[in-house]
């Protein structure tokens, strides 16, 4: 299993945007096959902050994931959108009972 987690930080103005293109690509992924897990929510200490956690089957599935047209979409936009860059990490996860 792949876990990756992100933040991506909106100026004041772009905030409402990035949230709702951020809710649509997380409800979209989440159909996808091997998404076991996806989901966004708002720093509780930077407000301005979005946080991104997601679990994958396999690195197979995350990068068909970000192969998808939707997907290269959503990281335009979120560029476009951003005071500043994008932080991702890709880790490797044995799950435990």
């Amino acid at each position: 299993m792949l876990v990756v987690s992100g933040t991506v930080t909106a100026r004041p103005d772009s905030l409402d945007q990035m949230l709702a293109a951020a809710l649509k690509h997380v409800r979209h992924s989440r159909t996808e096959p091997g998404c076991l897990r996806h989901g966004v929510a708002i720093d509780a200490e930077d407000p301005l902050t979005l946080v991104f956690y997601e679990e994958w089957e396999d690195r197979a599935a995350l990068d068909a994931h970000f192969q998808l047209e939707t997907s290269l979409d959503f990281m335009r936009t979120m560029r476009s959108l951003a005071a500043s860059q994008t932080k991702m990490k890709i880790l490797p996860v044995q799950p435990r009972d």
